[in-house]
């Protein structure tokens, strides 16, 4: 790491931490209870009842929906403190500004705010704005991670349209435990035409940071993730346990984000009623959707529009596949005057990439390890992009689905699925930066890069990618190259510290 990664050392923080290395074995083995950070329980002590624990679903949490925050001229602090998941005691969790989720951060499309980051962890760390297509060097990749004690100013030029995105550590070996224990945040793009539509706004734009935990018995977040994924015993929703809101009746917005590490989910409402989905992860679709239920992979984010003007009973947003609930919606009874945004016309223009019928490039996803045969090892370029050329990608999953590929540096389209569930669904529409590739199943999506310098393509099953599920590619001007010997074709090389 240079000089100028870092700007200076926190005061009272104590002695900078040095470079640093550890080894596979030791985040694989004991359940990655690998440093002082982790604080490993059995199962989960609060676990009750599906839908959170302490209490049961009638009497429940409000749900913590805080103002969004300006980026620019934000610090975030990353320090271990004091939360209070809902389950009637206080614990504790690794925090960004003492909250579990972090603050949501808000941004105008077309500026370049700076945030700083403070490292208060005994660890290495970084951010990685997920979603926010910016330069390498503030990317938050894991050769940017900066030492415990130290702090980090990110200036992020956001050239990109409206869209919710998510933060969250990317340090390598590490990324899987410091989401788990707390680290993650929702982060919201603005810009004018989004803002023309008139959806629902204020109070009636609801942020949902959705995830599984385990909980101890102070009310500590724990962790025991293993290769194979983190399945933790409880829902958190915006970081609390069994979470209801009052809603008046009219329309709201509710801006989902699947922050768990490995757990997919399959929303849909207890009564059926419909979801209209107006924007994934790159922002708007063309038209909006109903749907009764979409399923979630790690990392996606979703639009959605809800109408609640005839609620007259509290109904619930559960995880069809888990039996979970994870909110229930009470009404008040009061009568909003709103005026109801209209769905039914076109909402935005998606550019629609043209490139090549056949594959570029060819990714398979293998076990919980390894692409294309190969494990992770940082700095080891894999291959070059020519900048603007657009490729088609081809990614094939081999064993221990579900893999949710995550790609920095540009959105993508996808094209085409075969086999498995052979098709694509509404919520795969528009711009992506992850998607779902489960087994048996081959993904096609056109992909473009405008901005040259060194990204990332991964499982965002954040274990696997921990454990080496995870390559580096470089986008150049003028030219492109092949696999380099020994990752491409699913050879099976062995390129990393695997302990």
């Amino acid at each position: 790491m240079s000089d100028t990664d870092v700007a200076h050392v926190i005061p009272g923080q104590g002695a900078v931490m040095g470079g640093y290395r550890i080894s596979r074995r030791s985040v694989l083995a004991a359940g990655l209870a690998g440093g002082a950070l982790v604080s490993v329980g059995g199962a989960p002590a609060l676990a009750g009842k599906p839908g959170g624990g302490g209490g049961g679903a009638a009497a429940g949490h409000p749900l913590p929906v805080p103002a969004p925050v300006a980026a620019d001229g934000l610090t975030l602090t990353a320090r271990r403190t004091a939360v209070d998941l809902g389950g009637g005691r206080t614990g504790s969790a690794l925090t960004y500004n003492a909250g579990c989720p972090g603050p949501t951060i808000e941004v105008q499309s077309g500026s370049t705010p700076t945030i700083t980051v403070t490292n208060g962890l005994d660890e290495p760390t970084t951010v990685h704005w997920h979603g926010l297509v910016v330069p390498t060097d503030v990317d938050g990749q894991p050769h940017e991670a900066f030492p415990a004690g130290t702090r980090r100013a990110y200036t992020l030029p956001v050239q990109q349209r409206a869209s919710l995105n998510f933060y969250h550590p990317h340090p390598h070996l590490r990324t899987a435990a410091q989401v788990a224990l707390g680290l993650q945040g929702a982060l919201i793009v603005r810009d004018a035409e989004e803002a023309a539509l008139g959806l629902p706004a204020g109070r009636f734009e609801v942020p949902l940071v959705i995830r599984d935990a385990n909980i101890d018995k102070q009310g500590t977040l724990t962790y025991n993730g293993r290769a194979s994924g983190f399945l933790g015993g409880v829902p958190l929703v915006n970081g609390v346990l069994n979470p209801y809101l009052r809603v008046d009746r009219a329309h709201y917005r509710f801006r989902v984000v699947n922050a768990a590490n490995s757990r997919v989910f399959r929303l849909a409402f207890s009564d059926g009623r419909p979801m209209t989905l107006v924007g994934t992860d790159g922002g708007l679709l063309e038209h909006a959707v109903d749907l009764s239920e979409i399923t979630l992979g790690n990392a996606e984010r979703l639009d959605l529009v809800l109408d609640l003007r005839g609620l007259t009973a509290p109904v619930q947003l559960v995880d069809r596949d888990s039996g979970w609930t994870l909110l229930d919606l009470r009404p008040t009874q009061a009568d909003v005057s709103q005026t109801a945004p209209v769905l039914g016309r076109q909402l935005s223009v998606v550019e629609r990439l043209v490139g090549p019928a056949q594959p570029s490039r060819t990714f398979s996803f293998d076990g919980m390890t390894a692409i294309n045969g190969v494990r992770y090892q940082m700095g080891a370029t894999s291959f070059q992009v020519q900048r603007g050329q657009v490729e088609r990608w081809r990614f094939v999953a081999n064993g221990n689905p579900p893999h949710p590929v995550h790609i920095h540096g540009a959105s993508f389209q996808l094209v085409g699925r075969t086999g498995g569930r052979g098709q694509l669904f509404p919520w795969e529409g528009g711009w992506k930066d992850t998607f779902l590739l489960l087994d048996k199943e081959s993904v096609d999506i056109l992909i473009r890069f405008d901005l040259v310098g060194r990204y990332l393509i991964h499982c965002h099953k954040l274990e696997h990618e921990d454990a080496g599920m995870m390559l580096d590619f470089e986008v150049v001007e003028g030219g492109s190259s092949p696999m380099v010997a020994g990752t491409a074709d699913g050879a099976h090389g062995d390129h990393g510290d695997h302990g």
